[in-house]
């Protein structure tokens, strides 16, 4: 004859059982999907027990003027990537518009000015070139979008293609009018105070304008993305093509202006880029697709697609810039930084499907 005493006490034991398995569980993944903070917490404390200029407000004004330059290019890709795609080709775009913003805004009596025809630069000549080179960017863009709606194609190999496409372009651009690819300087003054001019100090360092302009356009995105149909069709069809176009999305648009709302922010990037470098060479631009990538991997926007938050691709370019920065204080040479920027991309996307997986 069976105890029911002893069935119950057993049931309770083996709940109990469960129950701290599901706590070990619970702490464990706690502790896997946040593993890239915990080692950049642990990182950052280390660096600031052998670097301590590393927490002074110096370096933070460096840090946050990195991630100015840097946030615009991570805002664009992370709509790509909530579509399941991605952007191969946004660091060529943007060295294609720095080039042709510093080509428009060359001093007027620079001895080596590529075309002595443009207008003396003034406010207004500077926001017309502002507007083209970002006009550039969307075109671009464009054209991503519609070949990957169009033609079904996967955004990896139309966005490759158009990143060869517009080196070649940019190859062909530094060779027009005797330049024979040498690096475009003489920038104006006026070019360099609007865009980089100081806005205010932090101890003896100079945080330019375009910290101001990267947070109107944290705003602009995050309204766009967060309180307009076209944000929630963008997250809609990323999470489930089939289901968004029955829902009524236009699949077709919304991937073509996903992709051109992007290149916008590109060509920006590259504007701003042409000031913060000093000058443009043919090789402004190369591999920034992969800091904005890593950066919005970082920051939780998921190559699953349909999740992603501004707040969190500007918490990835925060924490992919301090780890650089720090690196750099600790005299790490600038080739092991591909390494370990590779090494970044490949342990956020692991992780990132990790969290999936588990919630599959």
């Amino acid at each position: 004859m069976n105890n029911p005493i002893k069935k119950i006490n057993q049931t309770c034991a083996d709940y109990r059982h469960m129950n701290a398995k599901g706590r070990r569980t619970f702490w464990i993944d706690g502790i896997l999907n946040n593993m890239l903070y915990i080692i950049m917490a642990v990182f950052v404390i280390y660096t600031a027990s052998v670097r301590p200029a590393f927490l002074t407000l110096g370096s933070f004004a460096n840090l946050i003027t990195q991630v100015a330059a840097y946030l615009p290019m991570a805002l664009g890709i992370g709509g790509c990537i909530v579509l399941t795609g991605t952007d191969l080709s946004a660091g060529r775009v943007a060295g294609l518009t720095a080039a042709v913003s510093a080509v428009l805004l060359q001093e007027a009596d620079f001895a080596n000015k590529m075309f002595n025809n443009f207008p003396k630069v003034t406010g207004w000549w500077i926001l017309l070139s502002m507007l083209i080179v970002v006009i550039i960017g969307a075109f671009v863009g464009f054209v991503n979008g519609f070949f990957v709606a169009k033609f079904s194609l996967h955004p990896f190999i139309v966005t490759l293609s158009t990143q060869l496409i517009t080196y070649g372009t940019i190859l062909w651009f530094f060779g027009l009018n005797g330049n024979n690819g040498q690096p475009i300087s003489g920038l104006s003054k006026q070019y360099k105070e609007v865009v980089g001019g100081e806005l205010f100090r932090l101890g003896n360092v100079a945080v330019p304008r375009y910290v101001l302009y990267a947070v109107i356009i944290v705003a602009l995105m995050w309204f766009i993305w967060n309180k307009t149909s076209f944000g929630k069709n963008m997250f809609a069809l990323g999470s489930n093509m089939d289901a968004a176009r029955v829902s009524g999305v236009n699949v077709f648009w919304t991937t073509i202006m996903v992709h051109t709302l992007a290149g916008l922010m590109y060509g920006y990037a590259g504007f701003v880029e042409g000031v913060r470098s000093g000058s443009v060479a043919a090789s402004t631009g190369l591999n920034a697709e992969c800091d904005a990538i890593a950066a919005c991997v970082i920051g939780g926007v998921s190559f699953v697609g349909g999740t992603g938050s501004i707040g969190g691709i500007i918490l990835g370019v925060f924490v992919l810039r301090i780890i650089f920065v720090a690196l750099t204080m600790l005299g790490v040479d600038s080739s092991s930084l591909y390494i370990i920027k590779g090494a970044i991309i490949l342990c956020a996307c692991a992780l990132d499907m990790r969290k999936y997986l588990v919630k599959k």
